[in-house]
């Protein structure tokens, strides 16, 4: 190049980049198609076409459109060929990705996800579904007879006929439902078979072969035993009648056959888990959550004798209703923000300990009768949720009274 010539007459050549400038990814007709690859436009048109009604058939088009490019230029030597194949390439991509969503929709509409056990009709014939004792289980929580559902919900049972007994508690008290990564519902509904499942398959000695289709009482019962352990040493702790109705002092207004029996065990431990599963940061608080199950138990006794209200005549329902995550609106969430506030005052572990609660501090609260003051539905100007100043010194009278209680009966509770 001379030196005498004028730099700024000099022209640069188009860069790669601004060339691919040149072409749309929404559009690819005649002026955006290279010159030498004019026998694909067609091709492309109809895609684009026939995209909106039939977006299988316009995916095929401009894959077969790309392969025909690959084969007339393998090398990409030719103007704009390079880009051509690049946003074939994307634009196949995309339309990939979408189609695969919609697949998963469609999917999702005929088959349940699941954790272990495939509960949906398309799952009947999995392995896992045959063993007897899992078929026990399932066919025990179906009985749902005599349980009354809100009119809101009856006409979706007799229409469907696929709803169990955790989808009435769900129903009366608002837990998590239908909602794929959330559905509380579902998953302690597999929690309570597989429990079931396994103290059935443990039994001996073992039922009869005739009565193998039916869940055995001895399983129910174990199942029992085990996950009310502690809430019954807290009602005793306590001096507190507990609120399992299945037998005792609360039962005399219900039916006592075997299969009433049953279901409402199933029930008292369908409402534990869901409450538990639903608990988030509260579960570590075990008493907080016996006082929970304490006062919905009662309520579910209520429900189950067809209690009435004196005020309104009609039949009594939960006091924080089953609106659509009533529960962790209105019961889990309140407690977890104490927990929280209680949190930050630690400053990650900075602040001395008398300055903010911890979860055993928290938990404290309900192991004194005290924690009955806070009345159900919990009561917003409750001892538990003043201020930490006022919770130190309800926790500092509680630890006395236990104390007290030591050094009365000897070993206690928390030794």
């Amino acid at each position: 190049m001379s030196s005498s010539q004028d730099p700024s007459t000099l022209n640069r050549r188009p860069s790669r980049t601004s060339a691919m400038t040149t072409f749309s990814m929404e559009v690819f007709d005649n002026e955006v198609v290279p010159s030498s690859l004019t026998t694909i436009s067609p091709i492309l048109r109809v895609a684009n076409e026939i995209e909106t009604e039939r977006p299988r058939v316009s995916y095929l088009c401009r894959f077969y459109a790309f392969e025909k490019v690959h084969r007339l230029d393998q090398s990409s030597t030719g103007c704009g060929v390079r880009q051509l194949k690049t946003l074939l390439l994307q634009r196949l991509e995309r339309a990939g990705i979408i189609a695969a969503a919609r697949d998963v929709q469609a999917k999702l509409e005929i088959y349940t996800p699941y954790n272990f056990l495939p509960l949906d009709t398309a799952g009947a014939s999995m392995p896992i579904m045959q063993f007897e004792e899992i078929k026990a289980a399932v066919s025990a929580l179906w009985n749902t007879h005599g349980l009354n559902w809100p009119s809101s919900v009856e006409q979706h049972r007799h229409k469907t006929g696929d709803l169990d007994m955790l989808d009435w508690l769900k129903a009366m008290f608002g837990f998590q439902a239908c909602i794929l990564h959330r559905d509380n519902v579902r998953n302690q509904r597999e929690h309570l078979i597989l429990l079931l499942a396994n103290s059935h398959i443990r039994l001996h000695p073992k039922p009869e072969p005739f009565n193998l289709a039916s869940l055995d009482d001895r399983a129910v019962d174990s199942v029992m035993k085990n996950l009310f352990k502690n809430y019954k040493t807290w009602c005793k702790f306590l001096g507190r009648k507990h609120s399992l109705s299945s037998y005792g002092v609360l039962s005399h207004r219900l039916p006592q056959g075997q299969q009433e029996i049953q279901q409402r065990n199933l029930l008292y431990m369908g409402l534990y888990l869901l409450i538990w599963g639903e608990a988030a940061n509260v579960r570590f608080m075990a008493e907080g959550v016996c006082y929970i199950f304490h006062n919905m138990a009662y309520q579910l006794h209520g429900l189950l004798a067809g209690n009435v209200s004196i005020a309104t005549g009609e039949n009594i329902k939960p006091s924080y209703g089953g609106g659509d995550e009533a529960f962790l609106r209105k019961v889990i969430t309140p407690l977890y923000r104490v927990i929280e506030k209680e949190a930050k005052k630690s400053r990650h572990g900075k602040a001395p300990h008398s300055a903010w609660c911890n979860y055993d501090d928290l938990n404290e609260y309900f192991w004194s009768s005290e924690c009955f003051s806070l009345g159900w539905p919990m009561r917003d100007d409750g001892e538990f949720f003043k201020s930490t100043s006022d919770l130190t010194q309800v926790f500092i009278l509680i630890l006395h009274n236990k104390q007290v209680y030591f050094g009365n009966k000897g070993k206690g509770l928390f030794s």
